[in-house]
């Protein structure tokens, strides 16, 4: 898809956004006030505005707090944060890769894909920002992976992080899928996460592996968790959410980068330390992007299964890929020089706390 085409799609969703806050009248319960984004002010950095891109996740809750309660725009000064959100990862890279998205939030295999297909020259990965939050949900009747044969379970879009995942699960299961058609032991359905809960309700699907919040809103369907992904991987950590940047907008302006930074460490921090006030914030940021809040039993469910941290867990994006070799989807990758975390380890050693590591997949 041509550039301007891309830049177009991105402002249009920019557009939509905007009408659904205007229009949006959702469900659940907020106790604090839904403000607009905090707006720039201040002397402006070296451009005017800088795009972020995102899912309305929880696993995303990063950019949503950081976006509505103003720890980007206090280190942005004068430039201005355009929110742009996206229904699934690749989607986002195919926008980075156009320069219609500066920084993005997104998952390994899409970060994998993206580099790979690109010869390493489109993108850096600069920082982490979420592990776990992913949950295999299914019917209550379904008691092992044995029972998933003939079933149709769901994951978010062919060769996103989810897909990849439970590809690789069912395989080590010893169920057959092909990993392009979906078709095998187990049906695999790729289906838009916004999609999943009706599509589990009206009996479409038996299940999906997918992140938060759309794993808690399957169990608040009637369905149960049969997986949780992070007893999959050592101290069950593994990367959900990574943070990007174009190389070119790295190496152009890395004062906005380093901004970006600030304030998505700043989140982070301030998200661990108050819970219950995070929930709100990226409730009401759902809210006003999708029309619609959580309910609380809902967001309460996602919460307790996502761990925010600035770590990029380099080495379990590495075995991601692996997997998604494995599987079929993608040639063995070289990853050298995806990372470049040199700004992240500022930002973190200014704050008093130890660097985080590459494991050996840094920019010279």
């Amino acid at each position: 898809m041509a550039v301007t085409a891309l830049a177009a799609r991105a402002r249009h969703v920019a557009v939509v956004l905007a009408a659904l806050v205007l229009a949006g009248c959702g469900y659940g319960s907020l106790r604090d006030a839904d403000p607009a984004p905090v707006a720039a002010s201040g002397p402006k950095l070296s451009v005017d505005e800088v795009r972020i891109g995102h899912l309305p996740n929880v696993t995303h809750a990063t950019p949503l707090v950081g976006v509505r309660d103003g720890f980007f725009a206090k280190e942005l000064g004068g430039t201005g944060v355009a929110d742009v959100v996206f229904n699934a990862g690749p989607s986002l890279i195919e926008a980075l890769n156009a320069n219609a998205v500066d920084i993005g939030w997104i998952g390994p295999s899409p970060i994998v894909n993206g580099y790979a297909r690109a010869g390493g020259e489109n993108l850096r990965v600069i920082s982490g920002s979420a592990s776990g939050g992913v949950r295999l949900v299914v019917r209550p009747e379904i008691a092992s992976a044995q029972d998933l044969r003939g079933r149709r379970i769901a994951s978010p879009q062919l060769g996103n992080t989810q897909d990849v995942a439970l590809l690789t699960w069912l395989a080590e299961q010893g169920l057959r899928v092909d990993a392009r058609s979906g078709r095998g032991d187990v049906s695999v359905v790729r289906t838009d996460n916004a999609e999943t809960p009706s599509a589990y309700r009206t009996g479409a699907i038996d299940g999906a592996w997918v992140p938060e919040p759309t794993a808690a809103k399957l169990v608040a369907e009637g369905g149960k968790v049969l997986l949780e992904e992070s007893d999959l991987w050592p101290d069950g950590e593994f990367a959900t959410t990574n943070v990007v940047v174009s190389q070119r907008f790295l190496a152009e302006h890395r004062d906005v980068v380093a901004a970006v930074l600030r304030g998505s460490v700043a989140a982070n921090a301030w998200i661990n330390a108050n819970p219950g006030r995070a929930k709100e914030s990226v409730n009401g940021a759902l809210r006003r992007l999708t029309g619609k809040a959580l309910p609380t039993e809902v967001i309460d469910r996602a919460w307790e299964s996502v761990e925010f941290t600035d770590d990029p867990l380099a080495s379990t994006l590495e075995t991601q890929a692996g997997h998604a070799a494995a599987v079929g989807l993608i040639e063995p990758p070289d990853l050298r020089g995806l990372y470049d975390l040199s700004l992240l380890n500022d930002v973190l050693r200014a704050a008093g706390r130890p660097a985080v590591t590459d494991s050996g997949l840094g920019a010279k």
